[in-house]
């Protein structure tokens, strides 16, 4: 059990971490979405390179989860935080400015510095890992993925004032609006944790490498990623995480296309808001579950829902209310695989090289976003919005097979003892 302090500074880290990820996530949620139009706005509405705009942001996340791991492993999450934060405030600004500039090559810069926001949030929920007793840490996790809700469902609401203020007041162009108003919003994400953050759970938790003896260098990429190979539940749950970060990239990052290209554009932020309720709506009940009934079965649970999402996507042609429902889906199901494959991951490998170890499956798990997000304009663009979907699909079944066969291994490996 915790100590008293221990649990007392729990709750403190929890209250800090989710204003930060309340703001961040608004953030996030506003700007992105109006990622792909900019690309259109400047290469034409008919290009298949709308997906770049996700692809470079999850690119910037993906090789920042490595350094900002990294640099927490030896100065602390907040050290960390912080610095992720601040150049997800210079990637912001940058990619307003570009949309006004029209420079692409300008929005992409900024579009891959900003990811690094991305990575800081997804590095949150191991922070709020690190003073949690082992039987409740997928609930502590999904306490900060819950905080996301708020702000990731408000933010793109709040797209077409911020894009209003910005013509009318500032007389930038369309989109700069809210990739202004998102880099304000990471200055208080930054101040929240530079302030609040103290003492660092990574410290106190004894985490630190500089705590771990002198001389202690921190583990590379190779040797994390070698950690998570030797490890059967580590291959697991990174499959997880992958699996599902792919499928939900791939189908979400096209969605407001598809639903603009057949004339929807007006309820795409709506649809987007949606989608992100269920990847966080329900992660206090999901954490639990995981806690209680086990990941794997979460992670099989994840699968089936992401199977029935892609599904009802490529079934839904251009009729908008059968997106909704997909989206939603597709996002419960992201919430089940993350949840369960990140616990996992946690608990199975060793405790001085976690904390390189969670940076790696991040990187891995962003990139290989990054690469759905890249490909899936173009897929869309030679075969349809319903061939994506299928694609989908077919990545979900592998992880309702790699589930089922994780979960039974585990039966009978119990059954024998």
């Amino acid at each position: 059990m915790q100590s008293v302090d221990n649990a007392a500074l729990q709750k403190k880290t929890l209250r800090v971490l989710l204003a930060g990820q309340v703001v961040a996530a608004a953030a996030l949620s506003a700007a992105v979405t109006v990622g792909a139009f900019v690309v259109q706005d400047i290469l034409g509405q008919d290009t298949p390179w709308g997906g770049i705009s996700s692809a470079t942001f999850t690119m910037g996340s993906a090789f920042m989860s490595q350094v900002l791991a990294r640099k927490m492993s030896r100065k602390g999450r907040r050290v960390g935080l912080q610095y992720g934060y601040s150049l997800a405030i210079a990637g912001g600004l940058l990619a307003g400015f570009a949309v006004n500039r029209s420079s692409l090559p300008m929005f992409i810069l900024g579009l891959f510095l900003y990811g690094s926001g991305q990575a800081s949030n997804l590095l949150s929920r191991y922070a709020a890992m690190d003073l949690a007793v082992p039987e409740k840490r997928s609930q502590a996790m999904s306490y900060i993925l819950f905080g996301s809700t708020f702000g990731a469902v408000l933010g793109p609401v709040l797209i077409k004032p911020a894009e209003q203020i910005g013509v009318d007041v500032f007389g930038w162009s369309l989109y700069a609006g809210p990739w202004i108003a998102s880099a304000c919003f990471f200055v208080f994400a930054l101040i929240n944790v530079a302030i609040r953050l103290r003492p660092d759970p990574l410290e106190v938790s004894g985490g630190l490498n500089s705590q771990q003896g002198v001389g202690v260098v921190t583990p590379n990429l190779g040797a994390a990623l070698g950690t998570i190979k030797s490890i059967r539940n580590a291959r697991v749950a990174l499959a997880s995480m992958v699996i599902s970060q792919v499928t939900m990239v791939a189908v979400m990052t096209m969605t407001p296309v598809h639903l603009k290209l057949h004339g929807h554009e007006g309820v795409s932020p709506y649809a987007i808001s949606l989608h992100i309720a269920g990847m966080y709506a329900f992660s206090p009940l999901i954490g639990k579950f995981a806690d209680r009934k086990g990941k794997l079965l979460s992670i099989l649970l994840g699968g089936i829902l992401l199977v029935a999402a892609t599904v009802m996507a490529a079934l839904a042609g251009d009729a908008a209310t059968l997106l909704w429902p997909s989206l939603w889906l597709l996002g419960i199901g992201w919430s089940f695989g993350l949840i369960g494959g990140s616990s996992l991951l946690v608990e199975s490998v060793p405790e001085n090289s976690r904390v390189t170890v969670q940076g790696a499956a991040d990187l891995l798990m962003s990139f290989s976003g990054g690469l759905a997000g890249f490909s899936s304009g173009f897929i869309r663009k030679a075969f349809g919005f319903h061939m994506l979907s299928n694609l989908g699909t077919i990545l979900a079944l592998a992880l309702v097979v790699i589930g089922v066969r994780s979960l039974t291994n585990w039966r009978l490996v119990e059954r024998a003892r």
